[in-house]
């Protein structure tokens, strides 16, 4: 009976100290140090929160950049990958339909070399970056439904260079842009 007792302390004592001292000190610090980060690296416009820099969403309208494609339709509680193997026709078929999408939305031809997140889901399903190159490839659609002309388009370009992240560590991933904060600032562009 007496280590029973003792086990019950050890037990309340350690569930106050791990699952409510602890975190509460953590995102204290998290709060002092780090603000925006800690608190999902929101966006916000007007009072509205237009979403985060962490996260992909969707976004349908020919004046705005596309985001990778999702296998959980943007949704962040169940993210994840599709789980579908380099076998799998299900796959196959879902590259082939996003690859003609994509095509016919930025008005390109069947050789154009289509970068493949652009075809592939990512593995959170919630990638909020694409490469430069899938960027450029969306700028003369983007340019014609904005009605840009060539100095406006140019501009377009140019803010896809200047958005442009490097490698993490310098060895890490590949260049990349954030979709929402690509499409923030092309809607600055006059």
């Amino acid at each position: 009976m007496k280590t029973l007792l003792i086990s019950i302390k050890f037990f309340l004592i350690f569930t106050v100290l791990t699952g409510v001292l602890y975190p509460l000190f953590i995102t204290g610090i998290a709060q002092l140090i780090f603000p925006v980060k800690a608190n999902g690296s929101l966006i916000t416009k007007d009072g509205k929160t237009l979403g985060s820099i962490l996260i992909g969403q969707n976004f349908d309208s020919l004046i705005y950049f596309s985001s990778r494609p999702s296998a959980t339709g943007y949704n962040a509680l169940p993210s994840g990958g599709s789980n579908l193997g380099l076998t799998n026709t299900k796959l196959k078929d879902l590259v082939i339909s996003r690859r003609k999408a994509f095509e016919s939305k930025n008005l390109l031809d069947s050789l154009s070399v289509i970068p493949s997140e652009m075809l592939f889901a990512s593995g959170s399903g919630l990638d909020p970056h694409i490469t430069p190159e899938a960027a450029l490839l969306q700028v003369e659609r983007i340019s014609k439904a904005r009605n840009f002309n060539s100095e406006q388009k140019h501009e377009l370009e140019q803010l896809i260079h200047n958005q442009t992240e490097g490698r993490q560590l310098f060895c890490l991933g590949e260049k990349r842009v954030n979709v929402l904060l690509l499409n923030l600032n092309a809607d600055k562009i006059k």
